[in-house]
């Protein structure tokens, strides 16, 4: 038995998820932790996401931040199990997204494992993306192969779909290998189009979507977009979907009510999601989604009422939260690094060929 710790932090910048996980050699979530992104700590790693004067610093210090919140997390899930850093054998810490640009070479995540290590006193795992670029490879999404050992039951077609700042789908087949890219926005322009409208967060159980209507000729306009047209591997990040892509579209239009705008994002997130699977995956039997957008009942609704052939339900019908599956992830992936077990998957980002990621920094 040996337990690992998984920390992430994903596009929506909310916060911090921690899981603490036995690999006994079945997966099993034993305990989560959420430490709530302070505003300061987030609005500079949303600036670091596009150019900015000083960035280098900006970055060196917005991830010490990061870090000590990670830290204070996990040294509170610690004391919480009543477990000291020798029980556990690797934090998997995925670190905070600023750059994705598998097309240029490169992807970032800032979050200091050297300073995790010293603040944890545990060996930390990270940088498990750049591997599988330098190999070729999207370096995302790299939660399909996870999916895989958690959901795959051997019978019929079954897919997985996280809906977080971006929304991205594993396809598990019977005696196939799992494939899986990014389909497009999840909740990333939902989030910043009714923060910038009403100055809140999120849309809860997507209640402001549901009071517009979908306006058509702007939901053609954003399906425009190249990315959709492309077939996987692929995957994308803010450096393509954003506030300013929106409202760049949305200088095409007459003025479009700002629920009509919400409501018309829930919609494009919806039908990218299902014409992505329905395109790579025929007769899809089950879609288990995990991730925030898990609890937008009206986005749930949306991709039942899209898939009448497709059970759509949580993860959480296999008794797995959705809230916690990108954490649980990262954990599994610190023991892959440790063990020396491939963990990208060709097949899903495009690699020519497996790979062990991550990068080790020992306690």
């Amino acid at each position: 038995m040996a337990l690992y710790i998984g920390v992430m932090s994903g596009t929506s910048l909310d916060g911090l998820d921690i899981a603490l996980i036995e690999q006994n050699p079945a997966i099993r979530l034993i305990a989560t932790h959420y430490i709530p992104m302070p505003d300061t700590l987030r609005a500079e790693l949303l600036s670091l996401c596009a150019s900015g004067p000083d960035e280098i610093a900006r970055s060196a210090i917005a991830q010490q931040h990061w870090v000590g919140l990670a830290a204070q997390g996990i040294n509170q899930l610690l004391q919480q199990q009543k477990l000291r850093p020798q029980d556990i054998r690797a934090i998997g810490s995925h670190g905070q997204t600023v750059r994705h640009e598998p097309q240029r070479g490169f992807t970032v995540q800032i979050g200091n494992p050297a300073l995790l290590t010293e603040l944890t006193g545990i060996t930390v795992v990270s940088d498990f993306r750049s591997r599988d670029v330098a190999a070729g490879g999207q370096g995302a999404p790299l939660v399909p192969a996870f999916h895989e050992a958690l959901f795959d039951q051997q019978t019929g077609n079954r897919a997985v779909l996280n809906v977080g700042g971006f929304s991205n789908l594993s396809l598990i087949e019977a005696s196939k290998p799992v494939t899986g890219f990014d389909c497009g926005p999840g909740n990333v322009l939902l989030d910043a189009w009714i923060q910038a409208q009403r100055s809140e967060n999120f849309d809860h159980n997507g209640q402001w979507a549901a009071s517009g209507q979908v306006d058509q000729p702007l939901l053609n306009t954003l399906l425009s977009d190249p990315f959709f047209a492309t077939q996987g591997p692929k995957s994308t990040g803010r450096e393509v979907f954003n506030l300013q892509w929106l409202q760049q579209h949305l200088a095409a239009h007459e003025a479009i009510a700002a629920e009509n705008v919400q409501a018309t994002l829930l919609e494009l997130t919806a039908l990218t999601i299902v014409e992505s699977l329905q395109s790579a995956q025929r007769d899809t039997q089950e879609l288990l989604v995990c991730g925030g957008g898990a609890h937008n009942a009206t986005l749930m609704s949306r991709l039942a009422a899209l898939l009448p052939q497709t059970r759509v339900s949580s993860t959480a019908q296999y008794g797995v939260d959705p809230d916690w599956v990108e954490a649980m992830a990262f954990a599994w992936l610190a023991h892959c690094c440790l063990e020396g077990i491939a963990a990208n998957r060709p097949s899903v980002t495009g690699a020519r060929g497996l790979r062990v990621l991550g990068a080790i920094y020992p306690a």
